[in-house]
């Protein structure tokens, strides 16, 4: 009998235990990122935005137009809801549900994002003038769709993407997440390198930043086009604090978007992961 008791007491304490643990726990929010420019918002979840931001960070390493980053999004959206699936029509697979049987590649290249996005973009560039094209007319010039008029339904989010992304609306893109820490700056400097290519990084500890060359304007949009990358890869990065231009961002605070901080270099991308 005495044994029993103790056991019951022993259950009694545990459920209080727990009880407390998650009172006191904050409650997980509801993670997505999103874009505000102008009168559109972009909301999308946290898959969409790691390869809407690698197809911008990947036709700015390129030295591409913001138009191409439109037209990669949209085409996206169209064909995969910008998810890397391994399935589709017939033999299509991945971002752009690019097919084996059409030239695209393997199976296992397609579904490497990198490879992917680089082949979309190297298929646009021999569009002539597609920088003056209908955004539709661009991506059925490269994807040859069934159903070529269907782009067109993504061009306001994509438009609004890339603008955000490219850096050329500062502060618009933004994920609110559920803290996770425990990142390492090593992971996030090899992350950035793999998507915009070389780029000096300073590192120290837990913090890394990316001091900025150039004219005003072209610092600007190149540092915000960083700083929203980050934040786009925060979840998956564990990054904690992001910050360019007088902006922060922290994961701790992520509903809060970028929030105004004084005595910030202007010309400098610094990301955390402490």
């Amino acid at each position: 009998m005495r044994f029993r008791w103790f056991v019951v007491l022993a259950l009694i304490t545990a459920t209080v235990m727990v009880a407390v643990v998650l009172r006191d726990r904050e409650p997980l929010r509801s993670e997505s990122c999103v874009a505000e420019v102008g009168t559109v918002r972009a909301e999308i979840d946290l898959e969409q935005a790691r390869w809407a931001s690698l197809m911008s960070a990947i036709s700015q390493r390129r030295g591409l137009p913001p138009r191409a980053t439109t037209i990669a999004i949209a085409t996206a959206f169209q064909e995969s809801k910008i998810h890397n699936i391994d399935f589709g029509d017939r033999d299509s697979v991945g971002l752009f549900q690019q097919r084996t049987s059409q030239g695209w590649g393997t199976i296992e290249q397609i579904l490497n994002p990198y490879y992917s996005i680089g082949r979309f973009y190297d298929a646009l560039v021999k569009v002539r003038g597609y920088e003056r094209l209908q955004i539709t007319d661009a991506a059925q010039r490269v994807q040859r769709s069934a159903y070529p008029s269907a782009y067109a339904q993504h061009e306001d989010y994509a438009r609004a993407l890339a603008s955000a992304l490219r850096g050329y609306s500062p502060a618009t893109f933004t994920c609110q997440i559920n803290p996770k820490g425990s990142g390492t700056i090593p992971r996030v400097t090899a992350d950035v390198k793999a998507a915009f290519g070389d780029i000096t990084a300073e590192t120290d500890g837990d913090d890394a930043s990316y001091p900025l060359e150039g004219g005003a304007s072209d610092v600007k949009a190149r540092g915000w086009a960083l700083a929203h990358y980050l934040v786009g890869n925060a979840s998956r990065l564990r990054i904690t604090d992001i910050s360019f231009g007088n902006r922060a961002w922290s994961a701790e605070d992520s509903d809060d978007g970028w929030t105004a901080h004084s005595g910030l270099d202007s010309d400098t991308v610094r990301v955390s992961t402490n």
